[in-house]
């Protein structure tokens, strides 16, 4: 197989990876192992594995994988790219949109089908992501704990993801029952293709084995290029400067981000709207909007958070088209390029990880807050979404956000309800969801 093709098939993969990383990983085991049958099943799963107890977007992190071991480093870097390049070009077009005719009444008409169809869509994340997660108490008491954690204590979520790892990894030492690793997202259903009938085969390449200089040297350089920007942002625009910030928070974000794209959400929402006022709860939702009906990982939100961010308060001294576009280049970049730093540095030892009953618990208590946290950031979604007005209250040492009853947007509810009901009933793509109530909201605004 040569490397052009490979490419082809990279963009391939890349163009169909609509539907959040279980639709994503879906697609990558019908192309690489059914049709292609680069890699058998063992060796995709046992990638997947690895690629789950990292931080940052699984599915974008699998691909470099394989990629990395077919091709060597090119490869990877190909494969990884490719799979991010679809959606950041869809996102800015829609973010330059956004900027400049956000406010006409069709636009808006079309985010309001959009945030309603979002918060169902989170809604439903909860219940599959649960379903497979809690599957016995102490699941159950760390996924709760991390909702009460971060809704009511406003914790900040990489303490939450760090107890969790900590008190599967210490159940798993001590072999409790209830701390089993967990399956990640799985694959398709049928007979496991064997390694010995792919195109790789059985061995390890060369290349794939442990290489202590090589690996040094490569994460010598992606280090740097994963910092650079930043640190020559606080060095010339100083620690005050929102291109800093974007840059700091975004790299930090890409350091803790465990359990998947919704789980960072939370975390992006809490801190981007909270925090730093990049951003308001609604545009949040518009944002995932846009993640959700594009190419690429779901994560690619962080672009146009930064987009936004930067566009408002970078604007003094440039052109809000280019502060924003900056900014969404600054904040993709700090994202996704330690996602690369990650895999060359670790998956030649990955090998070593397997069968680790330990690790394999942390993941699973990982995976089970990471439930709450979703919980928690379908509530924050649900509260922005179907109410106009949301007031704190405080009581026993906690906040919790009320809503006012009679701020109740009954479209909203009934738009959101209805995407709900379609997503359990008739177990329609999100893509379709996503459409249908955007269709729904510019008939309303036409009548």
């Amino acid at each position: 197989m040569s490397f052009g093709e490979a490419v082809r098939v990279w963009a391939r993969i890349a163009l169909l990876s609509f539907g959040g990383p279980a639709g994503q990983i879906a697609v990558m085991h019908r192309i690489l192992v059914e049709e292609r049958r680069w890699i058998g099943e063992e060796r995709f799963l046992h990638a997947l594995n690895y690629c789950m107890l990292l931080p940052g977007p699984e599915a974008q992190q699998l691909a470099t994988y394989i990629g990395w071991l077919m091709h060597r480093t090119k490869g990877g870097i190909v494969a990884g790219m490719l799979f991010v390049l679809p959606g950041f070009v869809s996102i800015m077009a829609l973010s330059w949109i956004y900027l400049l005719w956000g406010n006409v009444g069709a636009v808006a008409a079309l985010f309001f089908g959009l945030k309603a169809a979002v918060f169902a869509i989170v809604l439903d994340a909860v219940r599959r992501i649960g379903a497979r997660a809690l599957r016995n108490r102490p699941m159950l008491a760390i996924a709760a704990a991390a909702f009460v954690a971060i809704f009511a204590f406003d914790v900040p979520f990489p303490l939450i993801v760090l107890a969790a790892a900590l008190t599967g990894y210490a159940g798993g030492r001590l072999g409790a029952r209830g701390f089993e690793g967990s399956g990640g997202h799985g694959a398709a259903a049928g007979a496991a293709l064997p390694d010995a009938q792919t195109v790789l085969g059985e061995d390890v390449p060369d290349h794939a084995r442990p290489h202590l200089r090589w690996s040094l040297r490569i994460s010598a350089v992606l280090l740097l290029l994963w910092l650079a920007p930043t640190l020559t942002l606080l060095a010339v625009a100083g620690p005050d400067n929102v291109f800093s910030d974007i840059g700091l928070f975004f790299s930090q974000m890409a350091v803790v981000t465990f359990g998947g794209a919704y789980a960072v959400l939370a975390y992006v929402a809490q801190e981007a709207v909270d925090h730093y006022h990049w951003l308001r709860p609604g545009e949040m939702l518009d944002g995932l909007g846009m993640a959700e009906t594009t190419p690429g990982p779901l994560i690619m939100v962080v672009q146009f958070v930064g987009f936004l961010g930067a566009a408002r308060l970078g604007a003094g001294t440039m052109d809000p088209l280019l502060a924003g576009t900056l900014g969404a280049i600054l904040a993709t970049w700090v994202t996704f390029a330690p996602c690369f730093l990650w895999i060359f540095l670790g998956a030649p030892f990955a090998e070593r990880l397997r069968g680790n009953r330990a690790l394999a618990s942390a993941l699973a208590a990982i995976t089970a807050a990471v439930v709450g946290v979703i919980l928690n950031l379908a509530l924050w979604f649900g509260l922005h979404t179907l109410f106009g007005e949301v007031r704190e209250v405080g009581a026993l040492g906690a906040t919790l956000d009320v809503p006012v009853a009679a701020s109740v947007n009954w479209a909203a509810l009934a738009l959101a309800a209805a995407s709900l009901f379609v997503l359990l009933r008739f177990r329609v793509g999100p893509l379709a969801v996503i459409g249908g109530a955007a269709a729904a909201g510019l008939a309303l605004h036409a009548l």
